[in-house]
């Protein structure tokens, strides 16, 4: 079953409450977004530590009901 927008926002928000999340549906199919996340929690942090703290924040559904996610991260 695919995840909706508001699912994914959701989860990246509850792991970062002060992002701003901005989600795309890619192919109008519900599996292939991208994101925009924007948190002060990045700052400091390398590019992939910043993809893989969003990667973390959906809890395992990547690659299950999240097929694909294409992530653009950017301090605060």
């Amino acid at each position: 079953m695919a995840m909706n927008l508001k699912e994914i926002e959701s989860l990246i928000k509850e792991a970062m409450p002060d992002a701003v999340v901005e989600i795309q549906d890619l192919a109008g199919d519900g599996n292939h977004y991208s994101a925009t996340v924007t948190s002060s929690k990045f700052s400091g942090k390398s590019k992939i530590e910043q993809h893989k703290m969003v990667y973390n924040s959906l809890k395992g559904r990547m690659g299950n009901e999240l097929h694909a996610l294409a992530i653009k991260t950017k301090e605060q």
